[in-house]
């Protein structure tokens, strides 16, 4: 049933976006569903620490890591002296790597409600979703972000961040706050096999075929099948806003299906 409600939104969404009554409405639902986000001391420490980090890293380039798994086909150790976001349970990847990714994004609930236990010992700074917050230590490297329904791009990670259906465009928005003047995604296949109504809670019968590891929604995980179609029209938003400063997104994934962004060989990025 909430799958359903969930479908439903998303047609929704897609159908009015942009319309001026659906920010009036999507803005008083945040606007209602704000108050903890402006009263609670981890949330009032969680800006002070963003404010620090406003374009400290300007000019500077990074690689958003996402989790498909054309990442089995790349050599990645070339990322070790890079500075790199990575996503969700980017984790399971770490030994393999041989180091930890500078930064890591989790918004998802299910995700965070089933591996808080790894991502709360993770030494990352991490940056979670304000919602999740009954599961997560709030440690020094941590940061709670405000997730919000009223679309968009969001500049000022500050007032919050819009989800557009993938962790990746959060990251992006991150980035674009922090001041990374070059982002480089790889591993955003933007391509699954599993099928099925968009957002609907499915639980994993078997090993994962959609990610870079079998174990990353494996047998009797609870994910959400994907919205590719809101996730597309996010990464258009992140595209236009970086350009208009003069910054840029390419992509290095390897045979990626996401047609967005310029294309790059990730071999390239390092002569």
């Amino acid at each position: 049933m909430f799958g359903k409600i969930k479908a439903a939104k998303s047609k929704f969404i897609e159908t009015y976006r942009g319309q001026t009554f659906y920010d009036l409405i999507a803005g008083s639902y945040d606007f209602l569903n704000g108050g903890s986000w402006f009263l609670d001391r981890k949330a009032v420490l969680s800006r002070n620490k963003i404010r620090k980090l406003k374009n400290k890293y300007e000019g500077e380039r990074c690689f958003i890591i996402g989790n498909g798994p054309s990442l089995r086909e790349m050599d990645l150790s070339s990322l070790r002296s890079e500075f790199t976001f990575g996503l969700n349970r980017i984790y399971l990847l770490f030994d393999k790597l041989g180091f930890q990714t500078t930064f890591l994004v989790s918004v998802n609930d299910l995700v965070i409600e089933q591996s808080h236990q790894e991502l709360n010992k993770i030494n990352s700074q991490k940056f979670f979703a304000w919602k999740t917050r009954k599961f997560i230590n709030f440690d020094r490297n941590t940061i709670f972000l405000r997730t919000l329904a009223r679309q968009g791009f969001y500049k000022d990670v500050i007032k919050g961040v819009w989800e557009g259906t993938t962790v990746t465009y959060v990251a992006l928005q991150i980035a674009y706050y922090l001041g990374f003047e070059r982002v480089i995604l790889i591993g955003v296949d933007h391509s699954f096999k599993a099928k099925g109504r968009v957002h609907k809670t499915v639980t994993s019968s078997g090993g994962d075929i959609d990610h870079f590891d079998p174990n990353y929604f494996g047998k009797g995980f609870r994910w959400n099948l994907p919205d590719l179609a809101t996730s597309k029209y996010a990464y258009r938003l992140a595209k236009e806003n970086f350009q208009e400063i003069g910054r840029v997104i390419v992509d290095a994934t390897v045979g990626g299906k996401l047609k967005v962004f310029k294309k790059v060989r990730y071999e390239d990025q390092f002569k």
